[in-house]
């Protein structure tokens, strides 16, 4: 089972190179997880990665946006150090 993987696609962690059709092996003996793509065509994909737009720009939501931490740090909010 995996719940949870990190950093997260919308930081530009390495799962934002995963695409729809991808193959991935999960090892839960070895607690790993490998894209079987090539390192070449990772490093394509994430040349061409762009940060998402916010959802939100103003309002409470763009707020709990912008201090949000990541779930690997407990999703909590926290002002930006």
């Amino acid at each position: 089972m995996v719940g949870h993987v990190s950093p997260e696609a919308a930081l530009g962690g390495p799962i934002a190179a995963i695409r729809e059709g991808d193959k991935i092996t999960i090892d839960t003996k070895t607690r790993k997880l490998d894209l079987e793509i090539s390192d070449a065509e990772i490093s394509r994909r994430m040349s061409e990665w762009k940060p998402p737009q916010p959802r939100y720009k103003t309002g409470v939501f763009a707020k709990y946006a912008a201090l949000v931490r990541s779930d690997a740090e407990g999703a909590i909010t926290s002002p930006s150090s």
